[in-house]
């Protein structure tokens, strides 16, 4: 794994996400979920094309369903984009490279 990708927990989602100075794409995941794993490589292609303009940060939803029920995921993967401490964007499901870059890109 991408050692730009982060991973968030109860207890660093708000220095992670919210106070974060970059937009943040959050992976909301688990290890058993069959399309997390396919975005996996695709997440990790993003870290590196948008280093340095938007943070990568996953979120393990069977670990920490506190920071899932916050922000009311109900399937995964959930992606979404926090800009300023707001989530300004979300997308349900799997995605391919064109459509996660569209999402990113409409986001920030």
């Amino acid at each position: 794994m991408s050692d730009l990708i982060k991973h968030a927990t109860e207890k660093t989602f708000e220095a992670d996400v919210l106070n974060s100075e970059l937009p943040v794409l959050v992976d909301y995941w688990a290890p058993w979920c069959g399309p997390c794993k396919a975005i996996a490589p695709l997440l990790e292609e993003v870290s590196r094309d948008y280093e340095g303009r938007v943070q990568v940060v996953k979120v393990d939803v069977q670990d920490h369903p506190e920071v899932a029920a916050r922000f009311g995921i109900r399937g995964i993967p959930t992606l979404m984009v926090f800009k300023n401490g707001e989530a300004v964007g979300t997308k349900v499901g799997a995605v391919n490279k064109t459509q996660l870059t569209g999402f990113i890109d409409e986001s920030i």
